[in-house]
């Protein structure tokens, strides 16, 4: 799965200066003009604009955050969660939903590499959609305020050119833009049944999903696989086209 991504301030640095070798980095010279107005808002893309430029010129990347290849989720023990008493309703409001649709609730984990929207909840929904109920405690901007669901599904023939099928209820797009082998689609402000239903489509017209939960006591590890598929699957795509930089220091 794909995380919005809040920029560091960014940096001109040579990549290749000798050192110890860290996560690569997003080059926000190589996004398109869309990619960098979604991510930073169109006053910041317009202010960054002229360096941007410079950078291209120069053949140099514009470095913000780290974009690790592996996620780390950290368990975390139940309570009532939500920022706010109306994100606690909204968050509950979800669960349950999910739940009485099938779902079958693997916990809270904490995302500390990634910069916002760092709480998930994991879902497993038979035969083969991974849910992500996702929110921000702390949220920067009223955007990421929103609790959102992301359904996941890996397929079992990629003859398509296919390999998972994302949708998302997010308020906020994909950035960057998902791997050209995943079928990535917003439903913003659809219901959790609208979302489900729609995602269902996409997979049939693929194919099959890779089915989860069928072995007793590994649903959580069939839920990792999913979202562990989808990072790689992004983080191959996103290095092709430049958008990962290496950072050594």
């Amino acid at each position: 799965m794909s995380e919005p991504l809040t920029p560091a301030p960014p940096s001109g640095s040579d990549p290749s200066e000798k050192g110890t070798a860290r996560p690569p980095r997003l080059n926000l010279a190589a996004l398109t003009a869309e990619e960098l107005q979604d991510l930073l808002g169109e006053s910041a893309a317009q202010r960054l604009m002229p360096e941007l430029s410079q950078a291209r010129l120069e053949g140099r990347p514009v470095l913000a955050d780290p974009v690790p290849r592996e996620q780390e989720y950290q368990p975390q023990a139940e309570r009532s969660w939500g920022g706010t008493a109306e994100q606690s309703r909204q968050l509950a409001a979800l669960r349950q939903e999910l739940l009485t649709l099938g779902a079958v609730d693997l916990g809270v984990y904490y995302l500390p590499l990634i910069s916002e929207v760092r709480h998930l909840r994991a879902m497993l929904l038979a035969p083969d959609v991974a849910v992500a109920v996702r929110w921000s405690e702390t949220p920067e901007h009223s955007r990421a305020s929103l609790p959102f669901v992301v359904a996941a599904t890996l397929l079992r023939d990629r003859a398509s050119g296919t390999a998972a099928v994302l949708s998302s209820t997010s308020a906020l797009p994909f950035v960057p833009t998902q791997s050209e082998e995943i079928d990535a689609r917003l439903h913003q402000g659809a219901g959790v049944a609208a979302l489900l239903d729609a995602h269902r489509v996409q997979v049939s017209r693929h194919g099959r999903g890779v089915r989860l939960g069928q072995a007793e006591g590994h649903e959580q590890a069939d839920w990792l696989k999913v979202y562990a598929a989808v990072r790689t699957l992004n983080h191959s795509a996103w290095t092709r086209r430049g958008l990962l930089v290496p950072d050594l220091a």
